[in-house]
């Protein structure tokens, strides 16, 4: 039902009981995102793993809580940033590692296997 052309329709809002909380962010969605921005940002370095798994678990630990709760905790967006943030801190560690491996490879390939005698010895 609009009453002036092009002002927003107005959509009549359901009643709430009045016990019912007010819906509030969860803190867990802020702990995931800001463990999940450290993952991302150390990941390269491997330092992020620890850090990018706590905030997996917590993720996992505050999307049942939000869905418990009916509604009432908020904060889906912070979640899923942070899961893909420390998704991508692991990706980063899997990276760095891989490369880590390659290079220790190709030097250990290299390296004269064995002793090297002088041209003397028999």
């Amino acid at each position: 039902m609009t009453t002036v052309p092009g002002q927003v329709p107005v959509v009549p809002q359901g009643h709430r009981h009045p016990l019912d909380p007010e819906p509030v962010r969860s803190t867990k969605a802020r702990a995931v995102f800001a463990l999940g921005l450290i993952g991302a940002l150390t990941g390269f370095f491997v330092g992020g793993v620890v850090p990018a798994t706590i905030a997996l678990t917590l993720a996992r630990q505050a999307r049942r809580e939000a869905y418990v709760s009916g509604g009432f905790l908020t904060g889906a967006g912070w979640l899923r940033r942070g899961e893909q943030l420390a998704w991508t801190g692991l990706l980063l560690a899997a990276v760095a590692i891989v490369v880590a491996l390659v290079i220790g490879l190709v030097r250990l390939a290299g390296a004269p296997f064995g002793h090297d005698f002088a041209p003397n010895v028999d």
